[in-house]
């Protein structure tokens, strides 16, 4: 599949992981969606729907930042108009948006469990049901959204209960969506890192730049997507995938140019 002149909604597209797959499909000519809540810079986080629009046109691609809070229907439905009014038409859709805090039942805080639940499960239900129309209009439709594999041993719950139930949310509508949608032959996959992700909420919120140095860039996840995306929607979908697994597929295996820091140690991703 070719993505120049294909249409690509990403939901957290000002900076991180969303960012990264933009760019790297704007370097195959697509038209991108920047899609977040960002319209002036954050210190601490970097980014807005503008600057990543100038970066995605930098690139080769098309861009239009859209500011939305998927939490909000109506912003949601007004985001995915103005898509289809500039662009045409939806091809890919990629979750990316999410909330994370790492915390033990007794100190989640009721607002800190409502948004991982607003954002992680009732945002990309909403924003994939209102894409769902035009992605069946496509010739090769995908979904692919940011999500961990599917493991229920208690160690997985333990820590962070309600941060886990909200990520596994994501990977169960990925499971639904591969087989309500077969017969549209819209592709539904999820994407995880094998390892921890050089990102803002890593050094903000997880580990600081000591983790930061045992991570790898967000331009694996980019390139995994790369890989999974340009299948046929028909022949790749109802998988939840690992990064590394699916470079593997492409014969890539030296991932050391993906590391912080080349040659270090690799700290594993909290569910894996």
């Amino acid at each position: 599949m070719s993505f120049s002149n294909k249409t690509i909604v990403i939901t957290g597209a000002s900076r991180g992981i969303g960012k990264a797959i933009a760019l790297k499909l704007a370097k195959e000519r697509a038209n991108i969606i920047v899609v977040a809540k960002s319209i002036e810079e954050n210190p601490k986080l970097g980014g807005t729907i503008f600057s990543a629009a100038k970066e995605i046109e930098e690139a080769g691609g098309k861009a239009l930042p859209v500011q939305c809070d998927i939490r909000n229907e109506d912003q949601v439905l007004q985001m995915v108009q103005r898509t289809v009014e500039k662009f045409g038409g939806i091809d890919i859709l990629i979750n990316n948006a999410s909330a994370i805090s790492l915390t033990p039942t007794e100190k989640t805080e009721t607002k800190r469990f409502d948004l991982m639940h607003d954002i992680n499960v009732r945002g990309t239900f909403l924003v994939t049901k209102a894409c769902i129309p035009f992605l069946r209009r496509s010739s090769s439709p995908h979904i692919l959204t940011l999500s961990p594999p599917l493991n229920l041993l208690p160690k997985w719950f333990a820590n962070h209960v309600a941060y886990t139930i909200a990520k596994y949310d994501m990977s169960m509508m990925t499971i639904g969506w591969a087989e309500e949608f077969k017969k549209d032959r819209i592709a539904a996959n999820s994407l995880w890192p094998k390892t921890t992700i050089a990102t803002a909420a890593i050094k903000n919120l997880l580990g600081g730049d000591a983790l930061m140095k045992m991570s790898r860039t967000p331009e694996i996840l980019a390139d995994a997507a790369y890989y999974i995306l340009k299948q046929p929607s028909a022949e790749c979908t109802g998988n939840l995938f690992i990064d590394e697994d699916v470079l593997a597929k492409q014969g890539i295996m030296d991932l050391d140019k993906y590391a912080v820091v080349p040659g270090g140690q690799l700290y594993n991703d909290l569910f894996l």
